[in-house]
């Protein structure tokens, strides 16, 4: 399990092991995990041309350290003070001594810099960086919420010019480290290297898309049992997966009711059937109109045009999915005292009263747009703020939410760690994929998953399958829904 956890937390646990560490000890240790990770980066150090964009903070620090760590090892290393009158003074002295340079942002900068040479002529700051192989982003650490000051942005602008790669320190500069939102101009990187744990920054987009890749570091912070953000690995969707045993039939398996489609969108319910038949329940019962085309192409689902009030025992259900405006179905299914997922159309016709009365659990699972409608504000507000969207509708709901998006977020009304899944790629962008993460979590509800771990199990899958079933090409619902077994394989393998 990644574990992600808040500025505060992170905050205290630093100030705890500090009180226990020789002075300057911590930051030793997150600038020799940086400076490692820079030359596995670098490959060759010696000779190579390393920038450090270095803030007034900590993060300036610890880039400014292991620039000396870097220059120690034949690179020429020149640091770009943002604020050259509160530098991190010690950490400036280790680079110099070291061999290393630094000049004030915006000032004209010659040649020299080391054995690599890192100025290589006249010209500004900004050339320097461009022409740099590898960029260092330590101007703004965790305490950085609403983008890059105005004096920062030229550099970062030419940091994202660099012919070389780009590593941020702790997290990119400009990003909302707790939220995951980028209200401004941010830093891009190609490799974050991040000390004693993840921040939700690193695992929410919009913020997730400038991290790039994110390498931990352990620099020994004792955290909390409960992290705020968690995002499973294949380890632990291994276990939750449900596996018959030898003694099960289907319908200890679970039995899970769709309550789908209508005469304008059939393709939905067969859709959903298809994840619903392959997410692990041992039975899929369909009601509604589009029973034919249902049977057409999966003639193992129990079908009934009674409504799902009469159509048999389940041990959970799938309402919404091109219901246009069947609210009974809705209603009927919402009055079930079994775990109920509501998606597309059943969102919109569900009542916020009825749903919080639920005894059983319930899932909802909105994309950006359904949940901007249910929360009354503009789509824009839920994409840059998914982790607040998504827990204010779990708590005015009373039920567990699944945001969907390029990382989907699950979270349950009760608090506790909200679930990041981020196995889906933008191919999945394709009508009817929804439908068939539907089907796949209800399934998984019916086996006997808690609404969280259906939903984040599911979305797990589902984006897997999503990547199997595209290997970088477009593909349409039902080639996911077709790639769920080998999603499966792939995960308990």
């Amino acid at each position: 399990m990644r574990s992600a956890y808040s500025v505060d937390t992170v905050r205290n646990a630093e100030r705890e092991l500090m009180a226990r560490l020789p002075e300057g000890a911590l930051m030793q240790r997150a600038a020799a995990g940086l400076a490692a990770a820079c030359a596995d980066l670098l490959g060759r150090v010696y000779g190579s041309r390393v920038v450090l964009l270095v803030g007034s903070g900590d993060n300036g620090g610890d880039a400014l350290y292991a620039g000396a760590r870097l220059a120690r090892r034949g690179a020429g290393v020149t640091a770009v003070l943002l604020a050259p009158e509160r530098a991190h003074t010690a950490g400036l002295a280790a680079l110099r001594r070291a061999g290393g340079r630094a000049v004030a942002a915006g000032e004209a900068v010659g040649g020299g810099g080391g054995a690599g040479g890192a100025g290589g002529g006249d010209g500004g700051v900004e050339e320097l960086v461009e022409r740099a192989d590898l960029v260092v982003d330590g101007i703004v650490g965790i305490g950085g919420k609403d983008g890059l000051r105005p004096e920062a942005v030229p550099l970062a602008a030419a940091a994202g010019r660099s012919r070389g790669a780009v590593v941020a320190v702790d997290l990119p500069s400009g990003v909302d480290p707790g939220t995951g939102e980028v209200r401004g101009v941010a830093v891009r990187a190609d490799l974050t290297v991040t000390f004693g744990t993840h921040k939700p920054g690193l695992l929410i987009d919009p913020a997730r898309e400038y991290a790039g890749s994110v390498r931990l570091v352990d620099i020994g912070l004792e955290l909390p049992a409960e992290p705020e953000l968690e995002a499973l690995q294949h380890v632990d969707v291994a276990r939750l997966l449900p596996v018959p045993r030898a003694e099960s039939d289907k319908y200890r398996r679970g039995v899970v009711g769709i309550a789908a489609g209508s005469a304008r969108y059939p393709g939905a319910a067969v859709l959903a059937v298809a994840g619903a038949l392959r997410g692990g329940a041992g039975a899929v019962r369909y009601v509604g109109p589009a029973g034919e085309a249902v049977l057409a192409r999966f003639p193992e689902t129990l079908v009934s045009d009674r409504g799902p009030k009469h159509a048999g025992r389940v041990q959970a259900w799938v309402v919404g999915p091109g219901a246009g405006d069947d609210a009974s179905s809705v209603g009927e299914v919402l009055a079930a005292d079994v775990p109920v997922l509501v998606d597309a159309d059943g969102l919109r016709l569900a009542d916020v009263d009825v749903v919080r009365a639920r005894r059983a659990p319930t899932l909802l699972t909105p994309h950006a747009g359904e949940a901007a409608a249910l929360l009354g504000v503009e789509r824009r507000e839920v994409e840059e703020g998914r982790l607040a969207a998504v827990r204010e509708l779990a708590g005015r709901y009373g039920a567990t939410v699944l945001l969907k998006g390029s990382t989907t977020l699950v979270a349950d009304s009760g608090g506790g760690a909200v679930r990041v899944n981020a196995t889906g790629t933008s191919w999945l962008a394709t009508a009817g994929s929804g439908d068939v993460l539907s089907g796949l979590a209800g399934s998984l509800l019916a086996a006997g998953l808690s609404a969280v771990d259906a939903g984040s199990v599911g979305a797990y899958v589902h984006g897997l399958a999503g990547r199997l079933a595209a290997d970088g090409a477009p593909v349409g619902a039902h080639d996911v829904a077709a790639a769920i077994p080998e999603a499966w394989r792939n995960v308990r393998g």
